[in-house]
C-alpha cells in the first residue's frame, strides 16, 4: 500500500529546505509520497508560544556550534551539496507561502516549491521583497501574472491560515515536522526513522 507522509513546511526554515533536498531519496527508496503542506511558521510559533533556533540558540554555549555539527553531518549522510545561510534571513514568508497556496493545486506546484527554496538557500535572495519575488517568477519560467493575483485571493490567505492552525492541532510547533498518519516526527533528523519505519512495514 502507498503510504502519504505530510510535510509541514515554510520556506524561512533552512532545516525544512534540507528535509526538502533529502526526501526524493528516501521517497525513491521507500516508495513513500511526500505531501507538501504550506504552512507559516511565524503563526506556529506563535500559537505554540515556540522560538526560531536563532533566537533559542542566542547565549547558550556550545548548542549553536553542535547545530552546525548537525547540519553537516546531514549535509554528508544526504549527499546535500547546495546549501548556504541566506544572509538576509530571517525573510518574511507571507508572500511566498501564500504563493505556495495556490500554487498547490497547480501542475506547477513542484516546480514552485524548488525555485522558491533555491532562492532561499542557495541563492540567498531577499525573497519578502515584490520585485525580487516576480524576478525569480519570471527566473523559473512560473506564471508571475497568475501567482501574484492568487496571493491576494482571500480564499488563498484563508487556507494558509487553516493549514497553520490545522498543523497546530496536530501537535506542530515548528518545521520541519512530518506526519505519517497521526504519528507525529519533529525536525529533519527524523526523517530517518521514517524511512526505518517504512521500510520494515514494507
Amino acid at each position: 500500500m502507498a503510504v502519504t507522509i505530510d510535510f509541514i513546511f515554510d520556506f524561512g526554515s533552512p532545516n525544512a529546505y534540507l528535509a526538502h533536498r533529502a526526501i526524493p531519496d528516501i521517497a525513491e527508496r521507500t516508495g513513500a509520497t511526500f505531501n507538501y503542506v504550506p504552512c507559516l511558521l511565524g503563526g506556529i510559533f506563535k500559537a505554540t508560544n515556540n522560538v526560531s533556533p536563532a533566537i533559542s540558540l542566542q547565549g547558550v554555549r556550545n548548542k549553536p556550534e553542535y547545530s552546525a555539527i548537525e547540519t553537516r553531518r546531514f549535509l554528508n549522510r544526504f549527499g546535500v551539496a547546495a546549501y548556504s545561510p541566506n544572509p538576509h534571513f530571517p525573510v518574511n514568508t507571507l508572500m511566498m507561502m501564500r504563493g505556495a497556496v495556490y500554487m498547490r493545486e497547480h501542475k506547477l506546484y513542484a516546480s514552485y516549491v524548488e525555485a522558491m527554496y533555491q532562492c532561499m538557500w542557495q541563492k540567498g535572495r531577499k525573497m519578502d521583497e515584490v520585485e525580487v519575488f516576480a524576478i525569480a517568477l519570471e527566473e523559473y519560467g512560473l506564471p508571475k501574472e497568475e501567482i501574484v493575483q492568487g496571493i491576494n485571493d482571500p480564499s488563498v490567505k484563508q487556507r494558509l491560515l487553516e493549514n497553520t492552525n490545522d498543523a497546530v492541532e496536530r501537535g506542530a510547533f515548528g518545521s520541519p515536522t512530518f506526519f505519517l498518519g497521526e504519528e507525529i516526527f519533529f525536525g529533519k533528523e527524523t526523517l530517518r526513522d521514517i524511512e526505518e519505519l517504512l521500510t520494515a512495514a514494507g
